[in-house]
């Protein structure tokens, strides 16, 4: 029997009753990552980067929903603000995990969407996350992004109520 999760790709708990349908990029399993408890050259890390930024750009252009939705936004970004949550799916190995050790990772794929036109620029104005949770094990692990577009004023983890 497979044990549930708290988050589920196709249902993310990102989802609102009143807010839009959210957009699921998938980037490539077996995607070498950046992990924080990593010791790499900073060349090396710099590679790493650049790959997660060109897979996210390219998961995004493999989503025929997303590319109309692009087109039709053209010649502005898709969002003005969204929420991202992104979800580590761990490889099959079996150890603990700490997804925020993966946030490089997320951090260059979010630049990704940036590259793809989803947003103008990821600062904290535009971008609400990631916030990073744990998915199910997926066989040589991968990284999954959902992405809601926010009202302007939306709040949507409640920070206003933190607010001084």
């Amino acid at each position: 029997m497979i044990e549930p999760t708290l988050f589920e790709p196709e249902v993310p708990a990102a989802t609102t009753a009143a807010g839009p349908r959210p957009y699921v990029i998938t980037l490539p399993a077996g995607l070498d990552l950046i992990n924080a408890n990593q010791r790499m050259h900073e060349k090396a890390r710099a590679r790493l980067t650049k790959k997660i930024r060109e897979a996210a750009f390219e998961s995004v252009s493999e989503c025929p929903s997303l590319m109309d939705a692009l087109a039709a936004a053209k010649p502005d970004p898709l969002f003005e603000r969204a929420h991202i949550l992104g979800v580590l799916h761990p490889s099959t190995d079996g150890r603990r995990r700490d997804p925020a050790n993966w946030y490089g990772s997320f951090k260059a794929a979010v630049d990704g969407l940036v590259d793809a036109g989803l947003f103008e620029d990821d600062d904290h104005t535009r971008v609400v996350g990631p916030d990073m949770r744990l998915g199910t094990v997926v066989k040589r692990g991968q990284l999954v992004l959902v992405v809601r577009g926010l009202e302007p004023d939306e709040d949507p983890l409640g920070y206003q109520a933190v607010a001084r």
